[in-house]
C-alpha cells in the first residue's frame, strides 16, 4: 500500500530532487570546484574519472597550499555531501518512475542499485579526498589508490544508472498509450 502510494509521487519527487541536484553540482562547477583548480593548476580529484596516481594526488595537495586545503573541506566537500544523495535520488526516482509499468522490474532494480551504489561510493571518494588532506603531507600511496578506486567506481556506477534512465524512458515512451501514466 505505501509502495503503491510512494509510486504516484515518483515524478514530483525526480523533478525535484533533480533541481537541488542540478543546483548544487552548479555550485560546485562553477564556483567550489573552479576555484580549486584555479588555486592548484590541477584538476581537483572530484573530476578525475579515470582516477589519480599517488604522484597527481601529491601535485594537486601541494598545489593547493594550505587555504586551499581548508577550502576544499570547508566548501566543497560539504556540498559535494549533498550532491550524491540528491543525484542517486534523481536517477532512482526516475527509473522508478519509467520503470512502474514496465514487465522487467530487474533493470529498474539494476538501476537503483547503480544510483545508490555511485553515492556511496561518491561518499567514500569524500572520505579518501578528507583522509588525504588531512594527512598532508604524508599521504600514503594505498590511500591514494583507495581514494582513486572510489572515484573511478563512482564515475562507471553513475554513468551506467544515467545509461539506464535513458533505456527505461525509451522502453516506456514505446509502451502503448493507454499504459501512460505519469
Amino acid at each position: 500500500m505505501m509502495l503503491e502510494n510512494l509510486s504516484k509521487h515518483f515524478g514530483k519527487i525526480a523533478i525535484g530532487a533533480a533541481l537541488l541536484a542540478a543546483s548544487v553540482y552548479l555550485a560546485m562547477i562553477s564556483v567550489t570546484l573552479a576555484h580549486l583548480e584555479f588555486v592548484s593548476g590541477q584538476t581537483p580529484f572530484d573530476m578525475r574519472p579515470f582516477g589519480y596516481a599517488p604522484a597527481d594526488a601529491a601535485e594537486l595537495l601541494g598545489g593547493l597550499g594550505k587555504d586551499g586545503r581548508k577550502y576544499y573541506l570547508t566548501r566543497q566537500i560539504p556540498l559535494d555531501t549533498l550532491y550524491p544523495a540528491l543525484l542517486a535520488l534523481t536517477l532512482s526516482s526516475t527509473i522508478c518512475w519509467f520503470g512502474r509499468r514496465m514487465p522487467n522490474s530487474g533493470l529498474v532494480r539494476l538501476g537503483v542499485t547503480l544510483a545508490v551504489g555511485s553515492a556511496l561510493f561518491d561518499y567514500l571518494e569524500n572520505l579518501g579526498i578528507i583522509a588525504m588532506i588531512w594527512s598532508w603531507p604524508d599521504v600514503s600511496g594505498p590511500l591514494v589508490s583507495a581514494a582513486s578506486f572510489a572515484t573511478i567506481a563512482k564515475s562507471v556506477m553513475t554513468t551506467l544508472a544515467v545509461m539506464l534512465v535513458f533505456a527505461t524512458a525509451i522502453a516506456w515512451a514505446r509502451l502503448p498509450k493507454a499504459a501512460f501514466r505519469i
